[in-house]
């Protein structure tokens, strides 16, 4: 009986004795991380542009080469422009002519009112003076615009670049008939820049509140958000945001990787526990430890601690025997 005694008392006795657990526990504010994010990206231009003759004419030069920046207004080509000096030249025969036709018209008109003034005419020869006058007036409209329709065709002989640019290719040769509609050159538009990157739709929250820096051949661009498309890629399940380049602008079709810190707390995949099937965190509450589950947490990778408090200290050693609602003391 005193033997069966001793062994019950044995067997209790550490139960009824043992001490807290002893625990350290830190605050989350130093354990948390902002992972880097990356997304693969390329820069592209909002104008790729094939820029064509609006004439018939042959080429007589084409002063640039694929690769050569150029500026706003920069001769990319030159068309023969004899036919189309000579019509202009025809235009402004003709319109010189009705002109003078318009002025002569105008002097018979005075003298016939001088003379109807003197009932020296009849009303209805006044009448043919000015309609001669309208008639040569109209002419006089028609041919203006035909001048300015021909002095038009005589600017386009000249094909100029409408924007800061990069030749990305010729797209036809010196001594080639061209005829309206034929592309002649290709152009990067380097005034209007964009980076696109394909990112994961989880990400486009924190990409909005992130700094981004586009890395390219070792090169490192500032950029800014502009949007994010709220279309997914059927494909590559992922959504498109585009930005703008904050000061300088790598060259266009330049490939390579968009980097962010995630602006949200992660905790260090270290400190998670799993508890009933579930991962979490132990957290201290007074001398309670108290088990936190983290939603979406996976095993080796870093959990939001969105379901975290901000004043929550994390149990950093000692938290592979807690459980729920055990007494601890600090280390």
């Amino acid at each position: 009986m005193r033997l069966a005694l001793y062994l019950l008392a044995l067997f209790f006795a550490p139960a009824i004795a043992a001490p807290p657990d002893a625990v350290i526990s830190r605050p989350l504010s130093e354990l948390a991380i902002h992972p880097l994010r990356e997304a693969s990206a390329q820069v592209v231009s909002l104008n790729l542009a094939r820029l064509s003759a609006e004439i018939a004419a042959r080429i007589t030069s084409i002063p640039v080469e694929p690769g050569q920046r150029i500026v706003k207004g920069a001769v990319v080509a030159q068309l023969d422009c004899a036919d189309t000096r000579i019509a202009a030249q025809r235009a402004q025969a003709t319109l010189d002519s009705s002109l003078a036709r318009l002025k002569l018209a105008q002097q018979k008109l005075q003298r016939s009112s001088d003379l109807a003034a003197k009932n020296f005419i009849s009303s209805d020869a006044l009448d043919a003076r000015k309609t001669e006058v309208e008639v040569v007036a109209a002419e006089v409209k028609l041919d203006t615009a035909a001048r300015a329709a021909a002095q038009r065709d005589v600017g386009k002989c000249t094909i100029r670049s409408p924007f800061p640019a990069i030749v990305e290719a010729r797209l036809a040769q010196v001594g080639e008939l061209a005829s309206s509609g034929t592309p002649i050159v290709q152009l990067w538009d380097t005034s209007r820049m964009q980076l696109s990157a394909q990112i994961q739709p989880d990400d486009a929250d924190s990409l909005k509140q992130a700094r981004s820096l586009f890395v390219s051949q070792g090169d490192e661009y500032a950029v800014s958000l502009l949007r994010v498309s709220p279309a997914v890629n059927p494909a590559t399940r992922t959504r498109e945001a585009r930005f703008s380049f904050a000061k300088s602008a790598a060259p266009p079709g330049s490939n390579g990787v968009l980097r962010w810190h995630d602006p949200r707390a992660f905790l260090p995949a270290d400190y998670l526990v799993r508890r009933k099937g579930r991962l979490g965190v132990f957290i201290v509450n007074g001398q309670t430890a108290r088990f936190v589950p983290l939603p979406d947490a996976q095993e080796g990778r870093p959990a939001s601690a969105a379901a975290l408090p901000d004043s929550a200290r994390i149990v950093t050693d000692g938290r592979l025997t807690l459980q729920d609602g055990m007494t601890v003391t600090q280390r």
